[in-house]
């Protein structure tokens, strides 16, 4: 079955910078495109970057627009977040997620608190 693993998360202070890793597992991960949305206390989640099944297309949310960058190992079924210039508003629970046989799936999620 189709499986994805966050990890990566943890605290850091403003400006710093985190690298979060999905591990995929049960489709094939070559043909499918992958997102990383994040949800926030008491807010929707939201979509933070996509990437095509060939890493090249790639799009952000405004707000991570020049930070964050997202990319993909078809080899090793991975796909990562690199996150420059934390700011607190990124304080969030990330989630990898796909779209494979008609059906949104998603990861456990990994916390990321972004304070001084």
């Amino acid at each position: 079955q189709v499986q994805l693993v966050e990890s990566g998360g943890g605290l850091v202070q403003p400006g710093e910078s985190l690298r979060l890793s999905c591990a995929a597992s049960g489709f094939t991960f070559s043909i499918s495109t992958m997102n990383w949305y994040r949800q926030a206390p008491g807010k929707e989640r939201e979509l933070v970057a996509f990437i095509s099944s060939a890493g090249d297309n790639t799009n952000y949310a405004d707000s991570v627009k020049g930070r964050f960058t997202i990319s993909r190992d078809n080899h090793k079924n991975m796909v990562y977040l690199q996150m420059n210039s934390l700011e607190t508003d990124d304080t969030a629970v990330y989630y990898c997620s796909t779209r494979w046989a008609y059906q949104t799936y998603w990861g456990q999620g990994t916390q990321v608190t972004v304070s001084s």
